[in-house]
């Protein structure tokens, strides 16, 4: 019943390292979610379940009903976003952006007609469209639920018309997901030999991979192995494969070229197939190839943050923020998401945002609706409110002006109600100092106060020669005894804010 296939390190074809960053979740996701055979992943729509019994790590995934289960392009196409993605680098991005040339090169064409943009669109709307549901125990211990898709946002770009190629795309990632990539819970793959592999020698490899670099202690290499019953890996890992009777099916005709090429390639020593202990069912179990250990002390124990690239603000210049511009003007503007926006429009969109930042491209837009609306002029595209921009610009420098008059003038009210503050606090100090000074220096102070002309106002205006003696006395004092009152500068330092 044994089926096996080794082949020796010695002969082992050299594999470049090139790294992908798999989110942990979304790699036991991937697994179930797509279908790699293509005929019947359309007709595929029932819910999967993972883990199905286990409250805390139960995880759900609903197909569109009308699209089916993501299929094998859609598979590619996944795997090439999450590979770009990973060369963004850090800070961790939510958007992943191609264009035209990257979207023919990932579908596999030298033309680029109708039917392979629809065919990419559709593999998209696959995933966009897909459910997922998963539970968990929070830090503290608690259930929670988070549900989500993969792609919440696609932005397509097309030449003219909604049925013209697509010209470049943008595509968010789950938020879930990027907030995972930051906690690093994250398995890294080597994209390179990855592309060596159909999608179903991708999907084993991926598992594979994660299950042996969480095995792996550093030490005791050929004891490394992974069991899994045949059944499981076909729902869990290879999204419903037909599970096949047979041994001899199973080796010739459906996992067994795939599994025989990681052995050539080294990710495998070698696999066997056996029944189960209990009789009921198969078992193949699979030990590293000298790859494995070779890419994971690259990629575990050499990770260095310089080996991330850096190319995600030219994608987000020339692609993934004029898309979003395109997008929100029709949003605006007819208050429903357009399937696509022109490629007039998306370069349109680019020279506006040569004038106009993109953080504040909203407020722009609606600043020209307002303002066309004056005249009953209705913008079809996102060049009509182009003429918009110089009186956007003047009444910003006109905000930007009175903000800062604004500004002034608090940092001058809050400076005079310091100052009051202040001197309501010295004349308070002095007043207590006074008291307690002894008797003779206050009768010193008190005749110096008397003295001059304040005792000529004391008969023909009592209460203004008392005023007036008061602020000499406050002032005598704290001549004579400026040590121990606080300057504002002190002052300021030890009050409260």
């Amino acid at each position: 019943m044994a089926t096996q296939g080794e082949r020796s390190t010695a002969s082992q074809p050299t594999i470049v390292s090139d790294k992908l960053y798999m989110e942990n979740t979304l790699l036991r996701v991937a697994g179930a979610l797509f279908c790699h055979d293509a005929k019947r992943a359309s007709t595929r729509t029932q819910e999967i379940e993972l883990n199905r019994g286990v409250t805390e790590k139960k995880i759900s995934i609903r197909p569109d009903p009308r699209l089916g289960q993501p299929g094998p392009l859609a598979h590619k196409i996944f795997v090439a976003i999450l590979k770009k993605h990973s060369n963004y680098g850090r800070p961790i991005r939510s958007e992943v952006s191609f264009t035209k040339r990257e979207l023919m090169r990932l579908i596999g064409r030298k033309d680029w007609g109708g039917s392979a943009s629809e065919q990419l669109t559709r593999a998209l709307n696959e995933i966009h469209y897909t459910f997922i549901r998963t539970n968990f125990r929070t830090d503290s211990n608690r259930y929670a639920e988070h549900s989500f898709n993969i792609f919440p946002e696609i932005y397509l770009e097309r030449a003219a018309s909604e049925t013209d190629p697509v010209e470049s795309c943008t595509v968010t990632l789950a938020r879930p997901i990027i907030q995972s990539l930051q906690d690093e819970h994250f398995t890294c793959l080597n994209h390179a030999l990855m592309q060596q592999l159909g999608t179903i020698g991708q999907a084993l490899y991926m598992r594979l991979f994660f299950h042996f670099a969480n095995l792996y202690d550093g030490h005791h290499r050929n004891r490394l192995s992974f069991p899994k019953r045949y059944e499981d890996i076909c729902a869990e890992w290879l999204g419903g494969l037909t599970v096949l009777k047979y041994p001899s099916k199973i080796e010739q005709e459906q996992l067994g070229p795939h599994l025989r090429t990681l052995v050539q390639l080294g990710i495998l020593a070698s696999y066997h197939l056996r029944k189960a202990a209990g009789g009921a069912g198969l078992v193949l179990t699979f030990r590293p190839g000298g790859v494995f250990f070779t890419d994971y002390d690259r990629f575990y124990r050499q990770r260095h943050q310089a080996d991330f690239q850096f190319n995600f603000h030219d994608d987000q210049r020339t692609i993934g923020e004029p898309l979003r511009v395109a997008y929100l003007f029709v949003q605006k503007r007819t208050g429903q998401t357009p399937a696509g926006v022109s490629t007039k429009d998306k370069e349109t969109a680019k020279a506006l945002l040569a004038s106009v930042p993109f953080e504040q491209i909203e407020g722009f837009i609606d600043y020209a609706l307002v303002q066309a609306k004056k005249t009953n002029f209705e913008p079809q595209s996102i060049g009509g409110i182009r003429q918009y921009v110089p009186g956007y610009l003047k009444s910003r420098q006109h905000e930007a002006r009175a903000t800062v008059a604004s500004a002034a003038k608090l940092a001058k009210d809050h400076e005079d109600a310091a100052q009051r503050a202040y001197e309501r606090f010295r004349r308070s100090r002095i007043d207590q100092l006074f008291d307690t000074l002894p008797e003779g220096e206050r009768a010193i102070i008190e005749r110096l106060a008397r003295a001059g002309s304040i005792a000529g106002y004391a008969a023909a205006n009592p209460a203004f020669a008392k005023t007036m003696y008061e602020h000499a006395r406050a002032r005598i004092t704290a001549e004579r005894h400026a040590n121990k009152i606080l300057t504002l500068e002190q002052w300021s330092a030890q009050k409260p804010a």
